[in-house]
């Protein structure tokens, strides 16, 4: 099987705008960064997280705290994976606590990575709510979670993949469809 780009949905212009209007957005609904805190889920809500709290920063005048969550040990599969999982450093060192946390990711899909995030969130406290900011909202959930922040919703078959390419990780923003080519042909 490989994969084979079908479509771009958004641009490295695009997906400034999407940033941009997601800031706007967590400011407006949570009235001003009193007790925010953003926490991007690695990897690619990392560098999502810092944007859009430099956007915040930019848009408010005030800085919000930036963490980084790995969920590797989270997973609800990780017993049934073929590999030795990579670990990556959970970097929160501020308190979530009565917080208003906004989890950080690329795309959500079927919603385990959100719940595994969520559950490694309250293993650091009790925060007063958790939302959700995601690039890429796809559909095809299999647990009752949605975004309360979406940068473009993009309803796919199960047999392509949505990559969010970022310039930290990948050289360059963008996003887009691939096609598996080979999978049950």
């Amino acid at each position: 099987m490989r994969l084979v780009e079908k479509a771009q949905i958004l641009d490295e212009k695009g997906m400034a705008r999407a940033l941009t209007r997601i800031a706007h957005e967590i400011i407006e609904k949570n009235r001003g960064t009193d007790d925010l805190v953003l926490i991007g889920i690695r990897r690619r809500g990392v560098p999502i997280a810092v944007r859009l709290a430099e956007r915040i920063q930019r848009i408010e005048g005030t800085s919000v705290p930036v963490g980084f969550l790995d969920i590797t040990l989270y997973r609800d599969d990780l017993t049934k994976l073929d590999y030795h999982p990579v670990l990556y450093k959970t970097q929160v060192d501020f308190p979530v606590t009565d917080k208003i946390v906004v989890l950080v990711d690329d795309v959500l899909y079927t919603g385990r990575t959100t719940r595994a995030a969520m559950d490694a969130i309250m293993d650091l406290g009790r925060p007063k709510v958790i939302q959700m900011a995601v690039m890429v909202d796809r559909g095809h959930r299999e647990l009752p979670i949605r975004a309360d922040y979406v940068g473009k919703n993009v309803p796919t078959s199960t047999r392509e993949v949505v990559s969010v390419e970022i310039n930290e990780i990948d050289g360059q923003d963008r996003i887009v469809i691939l096609d598996r080519i080979g999978q049950n042909e």
